[in-house]
């Protein structure tokens, strides 16, 4: 079944009858003690809240998360954001709708970026390192993963290769901080760039839409990150112990404080210069996909419910 109608193409008051993936499948209650179904719809261009008032039951047991769904609905505007309020669901058959068409996707060639990547990986002077960052991005495994995950669910870089250039552009930002600062460990740098994130590649699920994963949700990225390190570093043989402890502490402190999901702040320069890059080009390329998101002809977007504040456009654009 071909898509016609794309999220990025609702507008209030549009009567809907196509395809979508479905996620985040929750039944609510309301003051009044009945029980109303939200989900989000999603394809390559986005994903848009949807709500079942009636027939909550019926539509719940018709389909879970990761599901194809057909959907018949009516788009309004609640609160400064799209809400589809649904009349019909049906669960489809997979066979019957093409992936393309539910994942959003890098629009950059990931053979190239992966080619660019290893390039900043064979300037890494430790040998150790250097071994260690080349036979990851050389696994036949790992490499191609490398290239299809997302790096989020939604707020940055969260399409299919999206993991591959953040990756990226936080090791080139590596290679430029190090040119600037005296002092830094250049190869520990490097190398935490490119393993920092990679426990994402378990973390999300491609089924349907992006989401996470069940070992994604128990674990976390950070710790999965850590055993992806541990199983390269154990393919080198007789690598440093002392190398190895400064690389486990670059992953699990990368997101730079507990409450933000490390388990250690970091205690290292390299590991706060990590943390930093890291934040930056999540934010950049966050903000940056949220604007472009806003279709609207205010000079101002709508409210970003994470970062508590609108965005000027007329400035960005």
């Amino acid at each position: 079944m071909a898509k016609s109608v794309f999220v990025a193409d609702l507008k209030p008051g549009f009567s809907v009858d196509e395809v979508f993936a479905a996620a985040d499948k929750q039944v609510l209650v309301k003051k009044d003690g009945a029980g109303y179904l939200t989900v989000s719809l999603c394809d390559s261009s986005g994903r848009v809240k949807a709500v079942a008032w009636d027939r909550v039951e019926e539509i719940r047991s018709a389909f879970e998360s990761g599901d194809y769904v057909w959907v018949k609905g009516r788009v309004s505007d609640y609160r400064g954001e799209l809400q589809m309020v649904l009349s019909e669901l049906a669960r489809l058959d997979p066979d019957g709708v093409d992936p393309a068409d539910f994942l959003p996707a890098t629009r950059r060639d990931t053979g190239q970026m992966l080619s660019q990547l290893k390039e900043l990986a064979d300037t890494i002077a430790d040998e150790d390192i250097k071994a260690l960052c080349g036979s990851l991005l050389a696994d036949e495994v790992m490499a191609p993963a490398l290239c299809r995950a997302p790096a989020a669910k939604m707020m940055h870089h969260a399409w299919v290769g999206g993991l591959l250039e953040h990756t990226l552009s936080v090791t080139a930002m590596a290679a430029k901080v190090a040119a600037h600062y005296t002092g830094l460990d250049r190869d520990m740098l490097m190398a935490g760039a490119i393993f920092h994130d990679l426990g994402k590649i378990e973390e999300f699920s491609l089924r349907g839409a992006i989401d996470y994963s069940d070992v994604g949700r128990l674990i976390s990225h950070v710790v999965l990150g850590v055993g992806v390190l541990d199983r390269f570093i154990a393919r080198i043989e007789g690598f440093p112990a002392q190398k190895a402890m400064l690389l486990r502490h670059m992953v699990v402190s990368h997101h730079g404080q507990r409450e933000f999901g490390s388990p250690e702040p970091p205690k290292t320069l390299e590991a706060v210069v990590l943390n930093l890059i890291d934040d930056l080009d999540a934010k950049v390329v966050g903000i940056r996909s949220f604007m472009d998101s806003d279709t609207g002809d205010s000079a101002w977007s709508a409210h970003h419910k994470l970062l508590g504040r609108s965005f000027y456009k007329g400035a960005a654009r």
